[in-house]
């Protein structure tokens, strides 16, 4: 299905992935009346994980910025799956979490979980603006360096 946010992915050169299988006891995605929450993607790309590591400890602040973006793709392609291929369902991007493995003394995250928010923005627009948290945990899922949850609110 083709509607104005594939166009407008299209128009930043984006595509998106195949959505990942979960690997646990989760669904990627549930709808509860007109919310769409989308279960925390990790920074897949062609079947691994892009970035992998800690922020502060060998992976930099805009190696981590992009790991946000990718993990905010993904999300948008499990959100389009739970959609029936529609995007064009979501009104609003009403929360992002952000998780950033990373040392104790690592304090850039927000910088780290822009890249996700500003992607949201790029793609919806003013729609795109969202409540968001961002927290530095010690790991994550595969040695992922940065995780990305989400809430839309859809027609």
């Amino acid at each position: 299905m083709t509607g104005p946010i594939d166009a407008r992915l299209s128009e930043l050169g984006l595509t998106l992935p195949e959505p990942a299988t979960p690997i646990a006891n989760y669904v990627p995605a549930v709808i509860a009346g007109s919310l769409l929450v989308i279960s925390g993607q990790i920074p897949m790309q062609a079947g691994r994980i892009a970035v992998t590591g800690k922020l502060g400890q060998g992976v930099g602040p805009e190696a981590g910025r992009e790991a946000a973006r990718t993990c905010f793709l993904n999300v948008l392609a499990q959100a389009r799956a739970a959609l029936g291929g529609d995007l064009g369902r979501v009104k609003r991007v009403v929360r992002l979490g952000g998780f950033i493995a990373c040392t104790p003394d690592f304090t850039q995250h927000a910088v780290v979980m822009n890249g996700a928010s500003d992607l949201a923005v790029e793609v919806f627009g003013e729609a795109g603006r969202h409540a968001r948290s961002t927290i530095g945990v010690p790991s994550l899922p595969g040695d992922a360096a940065v995780e990305v949850e989400a809430m839309f609110e859809i027609a």
